[in-house]
């Protein structure tokens, strides 16, 4: 019988590997269902067969009785598809997909016995497969198929890590013995080098020692010379002098001996040097080799969630990956693959038009997203997430940055196209119709630029109107060490990733003028706002600063029209430069990304360019804490009708809204919503759908016909969940549509704060 350590760590094996075998059976379905070729659907069912068979195995060895009759059925399912007994509908892909959905969920659960799979829903799914291979429709008489070849376990090919596992090759593991087999070499030659520095602290032991004995003779003859001339020098005193001449000689030939041995040392420790920044790069090269991995550990998803989420919108799209093999720093990875997830839905949801509105744009009626990752010299990569959508409206998006004061209306006006585009970056600004758990926050593109930014990366944006948009991200390869600008301000030395950098200059003092209170300087004939590093980060300026010289030195960083210029006192060069953290104590300080140690053994704050031109943006901003607290106290609170015919529900939402400051009246159904819109003065409005009497989108119909609350916001929490559900409330005006199964409170929360 296996221990409880034993089974912890089989369980945790287990996991890994199901883990892995459902991406690769997402991914083998995926193909499955766009394979036309009979030999390549051949292939494709045979893998994802072995994969099905295996995890059948892995799941009984472990116990896990859901996961091995939920695999067992889909090893049935495929090897039906083998034999050419059933052909594989829209549906049955639908079903297959819900299973992998179920194991992965089963996976994580916390028990494995058969109560658990019956609560997990098992059986009833097993049975909709059987009932579903039952209703797939049969191949016209096909021809016999191949002698399948009978399936034995073997050796799988490579996958990539999940969950804080790194597969590493054998190749890159005997490349790290090799050099650490090398550093034994240094660590001779360290203690060589310790020795022959002993030899030098014992010959100067030893002078020191020889010294001591002639010092006496020294003070002699030091009083020969100050007595009366003509004093007769005794036998004495030329005894001491001898000795003092002895000692001269002796001391020439010890400092002489001593001189070539350091000259030496030098020679030496210069050599050993020089060694040693080899392996130690070598090393360090090989050991970031070992945690590069390649893009499709985070790409690997996206082509069943294209297709799920296509579905549910009913649109249809294909996605295409390119630089799968891309291999990048593992932190790197991680950070970006929440980033990648949401740029992907943002062109299903934003940018793939549906099927019969590409038709009458003489479009294909199936979209095409592009992921692409590609290499930029030798230390960046590039990411591409692009649509062949219907682009963005950047009159829209000014619009609504001004209706949620993110810009003034005369700032809009002034605005271009590419500057309007950078307003999908401000938190609050987006172009849905509707806030659903999908979309409408106008949170998420202000995420990935906050998380392109962290990593020292940039992101920009182009879009052609009916033609798509793309996304491109330039990122860090690695992010251990980078090149860094060295700065000096007052006293401290500060450093800049060069990747935000854009360029460094000297300027005269006459290229600094004044508009509306803030000063620019002119570089290559355009005129950019310029701000004093120092006075940014509230450090007192020397006095004098050190532009006395006519000159003034600065970076630039930013892009389009945040590109701003920050004086700094020196630009001491570049450099590269190993980032250390501020630590969990410190996880995120405005303008400061990190800290390095110097050469000289200083510690150098490494700064944020994204902050630094927030903040620099913001330089003329006071703070306002109590007085914006004041001016709370008197503002009424807002009032919120609740219409549900669930008194439990009704009581939920009621708690949850007192709680967060507003006023609360209640309605049991539409009707009774309508009836106190009339007589009370109601800010908005939360509503079930499916209430007697009149349901949520006829209350919302109703309400966007009257002339009095046409304006009022409507926010729809229902269980109803399909893609005809959501296009009915935007089709009735809701402003936001959260689905009960997903319901969170300060999602509900923040939705409000959204639209009062």
């Amino acid at each position: 019988m296996m221990d409880d350590d034993f089974q912890k760590r089989l369980l945790a094996t287990f996991k890994v590997e199901t883990k892995e075998r459902l991406a690769a059976l997402s991914s083998g379905l995926i193909a499955l269902e766009k394979a036309t070729e009979h030999e390549k659907r051949q292939e494709i069912l045979e893998a994802v067969f072995r994969e099905a068979h295996s995890m059948k195995g892995a799941a009984r060895a472990v116990s896990m009785a859901g996961i091995e009759s939920l695999s067992h059925a889909l090893e049935s399912v495929f090897a039906q598809c083998k034999r050419q007994e059933i052909v594989p509908s829209p549906a049955l892909f639908d079903l297959l997909h819900r299973t992998t959905d179920t194991i992965e969920t089963h996976l994580y659960s916390s028990g494995a016995d058969d109560a658990t799979a019956e609560k997990s829903g098992v059986r009833e799914l097993i049975l909709s497969l059987e009932k579903g291979v039952k209703g797939a429709p049969s191949p016209p008489a096909p021809p016999p198929a191949p002698p399948q070849p009978e399936y034995r376990d073997g050796p799988h090919p490579e996958k990539p890590a999940v969950a804080g596992t790194v597969r590493i090759s054998a190749g890159k593991l005997d490349s790290l013995l090799h050099q650490a087999e090398e550093m034994l070499t240094a660590k001779i030659s360290a203690r060589q080098r310790a020795a022959e520095l002993d030899e030098i602290s014992a010959a100067l032991a030893s002078w020191e020692k020889e010294w001591k004995k002639v010092r006496p003779a020294v003070r002699r003859l030091r009083k020969v010379q100050q007595s009366p001339a003509g004093r007769l020098v005794t036998d004495s005193d030329a005894g001491q002098l001898g000795k003092l001449l002895a000692f001269f000689d002796w001391n020439h030939a010890a400092v002489k001996s001593l001189e070539n041995r350091v000259h030496n040392l030098a020679k030496a420790a210069a050599n050993d040097r020089h060694l040693l920044d080899g392996m130690v790069d070598a090393l360090l090269g090989d050991l970031k080799e070992v945690l590069m991995l390649p893009c499709s550990t985070i790409l690997e998803v996206l082509p069943k969630m294209v297709r799920d989420l296509g579905r549910d919108r009913g649109k249809e799209a294909e996605l295409a990956v390119t630089g799968e093999t891309v291999e990048i720093d593992k932190r790197v990875l991680e950070e970006m693959k929440d980033p990648l997830i949401h740029l992907v839905r943002n062109c299903i949801d934003h940018g793939i038009e549906k099927p019969e509105e590409r038709k009458r744009r003489s479009k294909p009626a199936c979209g095409r997203i592009t992921v692409a990752v590609s290499l930029i010299g030798t230390s960046r990569i590039e990411m591409v997430v692009a649509d062949d959508g219907a682009g963005m409206d950047t009159a829209m998006l000014a619009d609504v940055a001004v209706q949620q004061g993110v810009i003034t209306r005369d700032e809009a006006s002034r605005m271009g196209n590419e500057e309007s585009l950078e307003l999908i970056f401000k938190s609050g600004v987006s172009t849905s119709p509707i806030i659903t758990d999908l979309s409408g926050r106008g949170l998420g593109l202000a995420i990935v630029r906050e998380k392109v930014e962290k990593l020292g990366g940039t992101v920009t944006v182009i879009s052609e109107p009916l033609r798509g948009t793309t996304f491109r991200m330039v990122l860090p390869l690695t992010l251990s060490t980078y090149r860094g600008v060295l700065v000096s301000v007052g006293e401290q030395t500060f450093i800049v990733p060069s990747a935000g950098v854009e360029r460094v200059a000297r300027i005269g003092k006459e290229s600094l003028k004044t508009a509306e209170n803030r000063e620019t300087v002119e570089l290559d004939g355009v005129a950019l706002s310029f701000v004093r590093l120092a006075d940014l980060l509230q450090i007192p300026r020397k006095e004098g600063d050190r532009d006395d010289d006519g000159l003034i030195q600065l970076f630039l960083i930013g892009s389009g029209s945040s590109r701003i210029a920050f004086g700094v006192d020196g630009i001491l060069g570049e450099q590269e430069v190993l980032v250390k953290s501020l630590g969990p104590q410190l996880p995120r300080v405005r303008n400061i990304a990190g800290a390095t140690v110097l050469g000289t053994g200083k510690v150098a704050t490494i700064l944020h360019p994204g902050d630094l031109v927030k903040s620099a943006a913001k330089g003329a901003a006071i703070p306002a804490v109590a007085l914006s607290r004041a001016e709370r106290e008197e503002v009424p609170r807002k009032s919120v009708l609740i219409a549900e015919d669930s008194i439990t529900a009704r009581t939920l939402l009621k708690n949850i809204l007192e709680t967060a400051g507003y006023r609360t009246s209640t309605a049991v159904d539409g009707i009774d919503a309508l009836t106190q819109l009339r007589t009370e003065q109601i800010d908005l409005v939360v509503s079930d759908v499916d209430m007697p009497r009149m349901n949520g989108f006829d209350l919302t119909a109703r309400i966007r016909k009257s002339r009095e609350i046409a304006d009022l916001p409507v926010v729809l929490v229902t269980s109803l969940d399909s893609r005809e559900d959501r296009e009915r409330g935007i089709e009735a005006g809701a402003n936001a549509y959260i689905v009960k199964s997903s319901f969170d409170q300060s999602n509900l929360l923040e939705v409000i704060r959204r639209l009062i």
